[in-house]
C-alpha cells in the first residue's frame, strides 16, 4: 500500500511538472516572450541590462514568431498592422535569425528621410522640443551629457501622435544625419533607435550591415513592459547582488 502510495505520489509530481511546462510553452507561444536588451540603440527608453516582456498577439503570428522559426505557414496569422511609435522586436531580415528592437518610424508608403538630424515623415518636419540632457556612453565609452529631445510623431484621427524620447550624441551631425529619401515599400515597416547616432537601422541597407525595411511578417511582438533590469556588465543571475545590481527604478516601467 505505501509502494503504491509513493508511485502515485511521483506520478502526480510528473503530471504536475507537464502541466507547468506546457503551460509555460503556450504562453511564450502564443501570450509574451522574454527578452533582453544587448545594446544601447534604444537609449534612453530601453537600457542595456533591461529586460522587457513582448507580446506575441500584437501583430498576430508567423513563422518568425514562433519559437525556433517552424515554417509552419506563409504570411501571418489573425494579422494587426503596428502603430507608429510603436516599439517592436523583428527578425533582422538579412539573417531572419537575429533578435533586433525598434521603434516603428515609417509605415507602407511612407517618405522618410533625415536633413541635419531633423526626422521628416511625408515632407513634414517631425515635432521635438530640447529637455535635460542625460548621460549616456559615446563612441569611446566615456560618459558625457547628450542633447536630448521630446520628439512626437504624426497621428491620425484614431491614434494621437505618440511621445517619446530621444538623444543625440553627436547633435545633428551624426553619421546618419543626413540620408536620401526612403519611400517604404508595401507591407514593409521603417525602424530607428531613440539613440539616434548609435543605432543600426532602417537608415542603413543591409548590404551595409544595416536592417532596412523590415517585412510584417519578420515581426516577433511589440514590446510592453519592463520586469526586470540590471545596470551593465551585471549578471542577472548573481542574485547575491541584486540589492546593488539592480535597477529597481525602472521595474514595471513601460518599455515605448
Amino acid at each position: 500500500m505505501a509502494q503504491k502510495q509513493e508511485e502515485g505520489g511521483v506520478l502526480e509530481t510528473i503530471k504536475v511538472i507537464i502541466q507547468a511546462l506546457a503551460i509555460a510553452l503556450v504562453i511564450r507561444t502564443l501570450l509574451f516572450q522574454p527578452f533582453n536588451i544587448p545594446s544601447g540603440s534604444m537609449i534612453p527608453t530601453l537600457l542595456i541590462g533591461d529586460y522587457v516582456f513582448v507580446s506575441k498577439y500584437a501583430y498576430g503570428y508567423s513563422n518568425y514568431s514562433m519559437p525556433f522559426g517552424p515554417n509552419v505557414f506563409s504570411g501571418r496569422v489573425l494579422a494587426s498592422p503596428p502603430k507608429r511609435g510603436d516599439v517592436v522586436v523583428f527578425k533582422l531580415p538579412r539573417d531572419n535569425e537575429t533578435d533586433y528592437i525598434k521603434r516603428v518610424i515609417g509605415l507602407p508608403g511612407d517618405r522618410i528621410q533625415m536633413i541635419e538630424g531633423r526626422l521628416y515623415i511625408n515632407g513634414v518636419v517631425v515635432p521635438r522640443e530640447r529637455i535635460a540632457s542625460a548621460e549616456t556612453e559615446n563612441r569611446e565609452g566615456r560618459e558625457v551629457p547628450v542633447a536630448t529631445y521630446k520628439e512626437t510623431l504624426p497621428g491620425d484621427a484614431q491614434h494621437p501622435g505618440v511621445e517619446h524620447t530621444i538623444i543625440e550624441i553627436e547633435d545633428d551631425y551624426g553619421m546618419n544625419d543626413n540620408t536620401g529619401l526612403f519611400v517604404v515599400p508595401p507591407d514593409h515597416y521603417f525602424m530607428m533607435g531613440d539613440n539616434r547616432d548609435n543605432s543600426t537601422d532602417s537608415r542603413i541597407a543591409p548590404e551595409s550591415g544595416g536592417v532596412g525595411y523590415v517585412p510584417f511578417v519578420n515581426l516577433v511582438g511589440r514590446a510592453e513592459i519592463i520586469f526586470f533590469s540590471v545596470r551593465k556588465d551585471e549578471s542577472a543571475l548573481a542574485f547575491w547582488r541584486w540589492p546593488w545590481s539592480v535597477r529597481w527604478s525602472r521595474l514595471f516601467k513601460s518599455a515605448h
